[in-house]
């Protein structure tokens, strides 16, 4: 079993397709690929809509591909990422919840416009219009922003723009780590702590959001990441063991332009953390059973 299950495409702030995704997954011999882009699963219906349902495959699948999503949530003021494994991506109650996170994001980066137009930059309303992202991200405002020439890459671009103290910074207006953890399970889903050493919190604080996580309902937590510290690894497994939250995994993938991650790349969990690991949950079967197998016949007919 070696799964990816946090992946992005060019439907929120990834750059690659979902076809990018299946090809490099099967390629690297991957068990389980998640696509889990940011508050939309526009990617998961593409892949649906041309992926056999895993129970209709007769012949042997070269990778399963599971639905997913990343929530942002607001926690204490702090931007918190959840992941949902999801049986059932269209379920109501995500799909409401989805399409709110979706229309803040639209009215931040209508914001971030009309603060870059007062300092004399305009033009990204027209370029965000033209992407084919369903959740838009700074991202993407700083794509622009370097594509025009103001800056000279996107580190600078959310220094001098898009970041805290930046000319044209938005605060984001997230729902709550509840409400995330709600609408995942009201889609027969997993919810699962995105990368928990990436927040910048005390041991203390860390602790206190995966007993906030824990009392929402959240039953997972991604021990193992790009560029992950093995001291940190450590610890987040003696964290979820203190917590009693399952281990996940996954690359976070992005874009093929990147040099400090790729799709799979991530350190793999020891024999000991396999034990609890999120495919021995009693939801995971109907995740697996409910997503799409790839075959030679069905990779071969998949639109670029």
């Amino acid at each position: 079993m070696y799964p990816d299950l946090h992946t992005h495409s060019l439907y929120s702030d990834g750059s690659e397709t979902t076809r990018y995704l299946l090809t490099t997954a099967v390629a690297k011999g991957l068990s389980h690929l998640a696509l889990t882009d940011h508050d939309c699963i526009s990617g998961v219906r593409e892949l649906w809509q041309h992926l056999p349902e895993a129970h209709d495959s007769a012949s042997t699948p070269l990778l399963t591909v599971l639905a997913g999503v990343e929530i942002s949530c607001d926690w204490n003021g702090l931007e918190i990422h959840v992941v949902g494994l999801l049986e059932t991506p269209e379920a109501p109650a995500l799909q409401t919840l989805l399409g709110e996170q979706q229309q803040r994001r639209v009215e931040r980066m209508a914001a971030i416009d009309s603060k870059l137009a007062a300092a004399g930059i305009t033009g990204l309303g027209s370029a965000l219009a033209a992407l084919p992202a369903a959740a838009l991200t700074r991202s993407h405002a700083a794509d622009f922003l370097v594509a025009q020439g103001h800056c000279k890459n996107k580190e600078k671009a959310f220094k001098s723009y898009l970041a805290k103290r930046g000319k044209a910074y938005v605060a984001a207006a997230w729902c709550s780590l509840s409400e995330a953890v709600k609408a995942i399970e009201s889609a027969g889903g997993i919810a699962v702590l995105a990368h928990p050493s990436r927040y910048p919190l005390t041991r203390r604080k860390l602790a206190a959001l995966l007993s906030d996580f824990k009392l929402a309902g959240g039953e997972a937590m991604e021990v193992s990441y790009a560029n992950l510290d093995p001291n940190a690894k450590k610890r987040l497994l003696e964290l979820a063991a203190e917590f009693d939250l399952m281990h996940s995994c996954g690359s976070d993938f992005h874009t093929a332009q990147a040099s400090w991650t790729a799709l799979g790349k991530f350190p793999k969990l020891e024999p000991s953390a396999i034990k609890n690991a999120i495919w021995q949950h009693p939801k995971w079967h109907l995740i697996e059973q409910a997503g799409r197998h790839v075959t030679e016949a069905s990779l071969a007919k998949y639109p670029d």
